[in-house]
């Protein structure tokens, strides 16, 4: 996803990063004053805006509102409509053709792109996100269960919680869960005093067989952001602790041949290994500034990546190392990807589940595409990714597009964490949030590896209580002899 992974629960205090890039919920604001019609020559010139009215996305259950300077949206189930998550505004005036930007609370990832084609039909893209979503207009406006009040009491919450996941979920089958068994008889255990602490335990109960890091579930804070209550994870794994990072830093640091130069406030680090190899740790991809825009983030990252291939004729290969990434922002991984390449690839297809009744039916894959950076330094030669079950959202479709750079990357180390889409940000009460997927990101065969994982082609331990004691990096080790012997070449 793209998004700061599985945990921008414990951030969703002003974050429209993680959620923008879902339009999960309300997405929040647009337009600028007097619209023109379709076909008026003034809808051409910049300043005009086209998009004024109310907009579905082609999946993700989401309704879009634009009216004057704000847009809002709204989440769709067959059991009604209710406010999404987010709000915003528009950035500056629409451009030409219409195309109009909108940034919500904090600029953290929080800006978008709506693109008008022709009257009927438009195009988002988010800054932070792969790839667009399509909107088509609803001609008769808002629909009225939109403005009705929501009901909030537990049974009420529940069915909304249930319905979002059945209408959204890729993944029941690969996964071997019957929801509306499972749902069922949750349901049954309902009663008018249950009460929000235990229906929250009742929702986890539910999420926790699914084994999935990009669902969630969190509660309203005091401070307006929500406390996470629930997240999945995929069985087998967990998160590492402070502690692991700090002892894993000085086991890789035991290999350099200095200290690594951190960026983005300690997230990306580059370092060098004998041999003349290169390194760089990405720990995510986002928060490399506070509040900051995507184009912000960006620009941390590419002081990063130009003094990793400052020289790129004197490396032999180069490590990224992505063992602790929580996640972050596909564009960002993409990025990296386009100054490790002189030609385009293809990275991946994305497609969304867009029908509330089959679970099988998708929106048409959308190739997405790895360019080589233009006016920047790229380095082509061998390329070791360092991976491991906390190796999460963003830091896995990063690894996916690089499966078909050629010479082919080598992967050591372990599984990645199985999930791959944008994560959906729904409020189901005044005081619950959960977080989903409906995504998949396909392999040139039309598979997935949502669940299991991204495989190594060399398996290594990666932070054995063992390894940090005696100050140990297998994988690391395993990568230098590799690319020292040429293997990177495949």
């Amino acid at each position: 996803m793209g998004i700061g992974h599985r945990r921008p629960v414990a951030r969703a205090a002003g974050i429209a990063a993680v959620a923008l890039a879902v339009t999960a919920g309300t997405i929040g604001a647009a337009g600028a004053v007097g619209a023109a019609p379709d076909g008026d020559g003034a809808a051409e010139r910049p300043g005009v805006n086209r998009l004024e009215g109310v907009w579905r996305t082609d999946g993700y259950g989401t309704i879009l509102e634009i009216h004057g300077t704000t847009f809002t949206t709204y989440d769709v189930t067959r059991l009604g409509c209710t406010p999404g998550f987010l709000s915003g505004t528009q950035v500056g005036v629409p451009g030409r053709g219409g195309a109009v930007r909108y940034g919500g609370p904090g600029k953290s990832f929080g800006e978008l792109t709506v693109t008008p084609l022709g009257h009927d039909r438009a195009v988002s893209k988010e800054d932070s996100s792969a790839g667009t979503k399509n909107l088509s207009r609803l001609p008769g406006g808002l629909p009225v269960q939109c403005t009705q009040p929501v009901p909030q009491d537990a049974l009420a919450v529940f069915d909304r919680f249930w319905a979002t996941f059945e209408e959204n979920y890729p993944f029941f089958a690969a996964k071997g869960i019957d929801w509306r068994a499972r749902g069922a008889q949750a349901r049954a255990t309902i009663t008018p005093r249950t009460d929000t602490t235990a229906l929250a335990g009742i929702i986890g109960g539910l999420l926790e067989p699914l084994g999935d890091a990009h669902t969630f579930l969190g509660r309203k804070a005091a401070d307006g952001g929500y406390d996470l209550v629930f997240g999945g994870l995929r069985p087998g794994t967990e998160e590492p602790t402070d502690q692991v990072r700090e002892q894993a830093g000085r086991a890789v640091a035991a290999q350099l041949l200095a200290p690594e130069r951190t960026f983005g406030r300690e997230r990306l680090g580059v370092g060098e290994l004998p041999g003349g190899i290169g390194y760089l740790r990405v720990s995510a991809f986002d928060g490399y500034i506070d509040d900051g825009s995507y184009q912000e983030q960006a620009a941390v990252l590419d002081k990063a990546l130009d003094l990793l291939l400052a020289h790129p004729e004197r490396l032999t290969g180069v490590v990224v190392d992505l063992r602790l990434n929580g996640g972050g922002s596909d564009e960002l991984g993409l990025r990296i990807a386009s100054r490790l390449t002189d030609r385009p690839f293809l990275a991946y297809r994305k497609a969304a589940r867009n029908d509330p009744a089959d679970p099988t039916a998708f929106t048409r894959p959308q190739p997405i595409t790895v360019r080589p950076a233009a006016g920047a330094t790229r380095f082509t030669g061998p390329v070791a990714l360092l991976t491991a079950g906390s190796t999460v959202s963003a830091g896995e479709t990063f690894t996916q597009a690089l499966m078909a750079r050629r010479p082919a990357t080598v992967r050591i180390g372990e599984n990645t964490q199985g999930v791959f889409s944008d994560v959906m940000l729904k409020p189901i009460s005044d005081d619950l949030l959960i977080g989903l997927p409906n995504e998949k990101f396909l392999t040139p065969a039309g598979t997935t590896f949502d669940g299991p994982g991204i495989p190594p082609d060399v398996r290594t331990p990666v932070f054995t209580p063992e390894e940090l004691a005696g100050l140990k990096d297998s994988a690391l080790t395993e990568a230098r002899r590799i690319l020292s012997a040429g293997a990177g070449h495949r």
